[in-house]
């Protein structure tokens, strides 16, 4: 018995260096985002006293959902090892289309849940075209999609006319304009599928095959693992975050602009995912740190805005903020 005893002792440290090791790492890097994040807010605080305003934050929150959803879907594709630049105008194509569809089934909310799975059908559909030009056309996505962001648009000003698209639905308005416990419904509708999202990259097998995916397809391939369908549903998902994005957006102006709906989207859904620290190269990210990447640039657009800069050099410190997290991602990839 007293043999026995030392063996569960003298065992004991060995389990617990076990257990520890399965613990995530924390460093620096790894919460970057989300110090910069604490940082950019105290210094906004201290240089703007409306910035800390209830109705200002509700206001960033609301325009950062827009880019931020299409966002979310962007992490998967850019984990997969892709990239999708046709998001802003698939999102005006989708939101044209949601409109003309209204107006023709009339008023009433049985025309908006309607329009809600139309919307969503025609994302994923128009998603799924470019992951079939890249998986069996075999296209590179950012040809792929270059083309169909020309393409995209291009019908959009075609069925619209070029003019402006307004809805006749007098229930449409609330879907997107409206609030819950005093937030925006587009606000909980991102932080709703970032924790499902969330869910779906770190707990489900798919997750696990899009990282792998991205990080080395040949190997995921010996692994018998469906690179081609993974990252066909890779845009799909995006496609179907497009779709709930020009639901939100047309429905809370109550019209489609056809030339300036989505305009710039792709790229701040881009920046987005980039600053919250998932790989450009693929096979790693974080849906919370694309959370934390839209609201920073929510925050900074809002800051220089309240501090009377002018509109024409927003771009330029958008830009440098990305060229800083990419610069920051490659010395820790190194």
């Amino acid at each position: 018995m007293n043999e026995l005893a030392k063996m569960k002792t003298k065992n004991q440290p060995k389990r617990a260096r076990t257990w520890l090791s399965r613990l995530p790492t924390l460093s620096i890097s790894n919460w970057a985002p989300l110090l910069a994040l604490l940082i950019l807010i105290l210094l906004s605080a201290l240089a703007s006293e409306h910035f800390l305003i209830p109705r200002n934050l509700t206001n960033v929150l609301r325009q950062v959902s827009y880019t931020g959803i299409i966002a979310l879907g962007m992490t998967f594709v850019i984990i997969a090892g892709g990239i999708d630049l046709s998001v802003g105008s698939m999102l005006a194509l989708v939101g044209v289309l949601v409109i003309m569809l209204l107006n023709y089934l009339g008023d009433g909310w049985t025309s908006v849940v309607i329009v809600v799975v139309a919307a969503m059908a025609m994302g994923a559909a128009f998603g799924a075209l470019n992951g079939w030009l890249t998986t069996k056309g075999k296209i590179a996505a950012f040809v792929s999609t270059l083309a169909t962001m020309s393409i995209f648009r291009s019908l959009t000003l075609y069925i619209s006319d070029a003019g402006e698209m307004v809805s006749q639905n007098s229930y449409y308005p609330d879907l997107g304009g409206g609030y819950w416990l005093g937030i925006p419904i587009p606000v909980w509708l991102f932080l709703s599928l970032a924790l499902l999202g969330h869910v779906v990259l770190r707990h489900s097998a798919f997750g696990r095959h899009l990282c792998a995916v991205g990080s080395n397809p040949k190997v995921a391939t010996y692994s018998a693992i469906n690179v081609q369908g993974v990252y066909l549903l890779s845009f799909v998902i995006v496609g179907f975050t497009v779709g709930l994005s020009a639901l939100m957006l047309s429905s809370r102006l109550n019209s489609v602009s056809p030339g300036d709906a989505g305009l710039f989207y792709e790229l701040d859904a881009i920046a987005a995912v980039v600053i919250g620290g998932t790989s450009l190269s693929g096979g790693k990210g974080t849906l919370w740190g694309t959370v934390i990447g839209a609201i920073i640039l929510g925050i900074i657009n809002n800051m220089l805005n309240l501090l009377g800069v002018s509109p024409y050099l927003q771009g330029t410190v958008k830009g440098l903020v990305i060229l800083i997290a990419v610069l920051m991602q490659f010395k820790r990839d190194r």
